[in-house]
């Protein structure tokens, strides 16, 4: 349970910390442009607000007069609104007129809206002429400043990750181990090994780029390679790669490449099924189901070809038969244990190569371009991976908030979390330039279609794709979450 409150706070702590700094850059680019900012919220505040600069315990104490409030409820603008919400899933700014919902009247009920769709889609494309609103209205702007509106959020989150991966360097530098100092090589799955990859192989080059160190991102770059060269038995060897690879085949374990580990327990993660088997330091496991492993990959494949032998229709019932299984410990001792249902063990396995550590360390200035050029390598790594985003196997990597937490280390690390809110910071900026209508990049498209066409959408038409946009995102959100419940029970 404690582990679960760390990785959450960390989640709420990494995530608040980006949604605030999103929303302040469309917050100061509409203030540039004199747009009016009705709202600008931590959290959501649905029904209530545990903060709010427009409450009058606050105005009193500050000498101001309360907030006058409309016939329908609503506060009289009396400058932007600065609150906090209860509701821990980011926040947002509320800009004057970004789409004009006086078109669509509520007074037919719910169906209103798909009783007043045929009207509202009339006259898609109108004049700029043609567009009503007060000069203070995002509706108003001419298009290049709307554009820079919407992007400043976007900006803001592709700074954040630059700057923060920038004093991550300078604090801590960069530890890697060095390709040619890895003596027990690789260790390649069967696809690998069909496609002319060994065992014990090291990966030094993808086409003609060196590879320096490993790490889970050469497989994006082995998935886009034409060539790749292995140091084997020390002499370079060529290897040619397939035509079409996917990084998703790649990636689903068995890993198609990864570090070569020896089996050797570091430490026993206390209520689990290791330490409930009696698991110690000093055992060594021979083989699992009465198959025999040689090093770390090994054990982590033999629990993996377990979890893959479940039916795609497997029920509670059927994982939980599965996750019993036969360990042979010191080469005598026959342990039964079950494992939990993410299908671990729960021991943590030795670290190799900590002497062969190499640090190198930056500047507080040689830190700023370094950590530019590792987000945007990070920025290039994720954008490629969107093209599997609409596919079946992709659909089922998308995570939601317990997937996303799941990521945070269970013990409280500061060069860990930091490195894991700049790439968040970059998985929100590219997500909001998607050219969803609810999102950044939606409203980017239309501000671009005006600046090249000189024409606009009107708000009618805007207001309905933004409806569409909503329920896009909405199933998207739905299926995160159900994938996120799947993998509890193992699924």
């Amino acid at each position: 349970m404690e582990t679960f409150f760390i990785k959450a706070l960390q989640l709420i702590v990494a995530l608040s910390l980006l949604v605030l700094l999103h929303e302040a850059g469309h917050f100061f680019a509409a203030k540039i442009f004199k747009v009016r900012v009705e709202r600008f919220y931590l959290f959501f505040n649905w029904k209530f607000s545990l903060f709010s600069t427009y409450s009058n315990w606050w105005r009193k104490l500050w000498g101001k007069k309360p907030v006058k409030r409309k016939e329908n409820g609503e506060y009289e603008y009396e400058g932007t609104e600065y609150g906090i919400g209860w509701i821990p899933l980011g926040g947002y700014v509320s800009i004057s007129g970004m789409v004009d919902e006086s078109s669509f009247k509520e007074e037919d009920s719910q169906k209103s809206f798909w009783k007043q769709l045929p009207d509202l889609m009339k006259n898609i494309i109108v004049s700029n002429k043609d567009v009503k609103g007060e000069r203070w209205e995002f509706r108003t702007r001419p298009a290049w400043q709307r554009l820079i509106i919407m992007l400043g959020g976007i900006i803001m989150n592709f700074l954040t990750a630059f700057f923060i991966y920038a004093m991550v360097l300078f604090a801590w530098g960069e530890s890697y181990v060095k390709s040619e100092d890895m003596n027990y090589g690789m260790k390649f799955s069967e696809q690998a090994k069909a496609d002319g990859f060994k065992d014990g192989d090291i990966i030094i080059k993808t086409n003609d780029d060196v590879v320096e160190s490993w790490s889970t991102a050469v497989l994006q770059d082995i998935s886009n390679a034409k060539t790749v060269t292995v140091l084997r038995d020390g002499k370079e060897v060529v290897i040619a790669m397939p035509a079409k690879m996917s990084l998703l085949d790649m990636i689903e374990p068995p890993i198609y490449a990864n570090m070569r580990a020896p089996l050797q327990i570091d430490s026993i993660l206390p209520n689990t099924p290791a330490a409930e088997a009696g698991l110690k330091k000093t055992d060594k496991i021979c083989a699992v189901n009465g198959f025999k492993v040689e090093d770390f990959n090994d054990f982590q494949n033999s629990l993996i070809a377990i979890q893959q032998a479940l039916p795609e229709k497997a029920n509670f019932g059927d994982s939980l038969k599965a996750r019993q299984i036969t360990l042979l410990i010191n080469d005598s001792v026959t342990k039964k244990v079950t494992l939990t249902p993410e299908f671990t063990l729960g021991f943590a396995n030795a670290m190799p190569y900590q002497d062969k550590i190499t640090t190198k360390t930056y500047g507080f200035f040689e830190s700023f371009p370094a950590g530019v050029k590792y987000g945007v390598e990070t920025m290039k790594n994720y954008v490629d991976q969107l093209k599997y985003l609409f596919t079946k196997k992709g659909a089922k990597q998308v995570s939601g908030f317990i997937g996303i937490g799941s990521i945070f280390p269970d013990a409280w690390n500061w060069q860990r979390f930091w490195l894991l809110t700049a790439f968040l910071s970059i998985v929100l900026g590219v997500m909001n330039l998607l050219p969803i209508p609810a999102l950044d990049g939606g409203h980017a498209v239309f501000a671009i279609f005006e600046l090249i066409t000189g024409k606009r959408l009107n708000d009618n038409f805007l207001l309905v794709v933004q409806y569409f946009g909503m329920y896009l995102l909405l199933a998207i959100m739905i299926l995160a979450q159900l994938n996120d419940v799947l993998r509890l029970f193992g699924l």
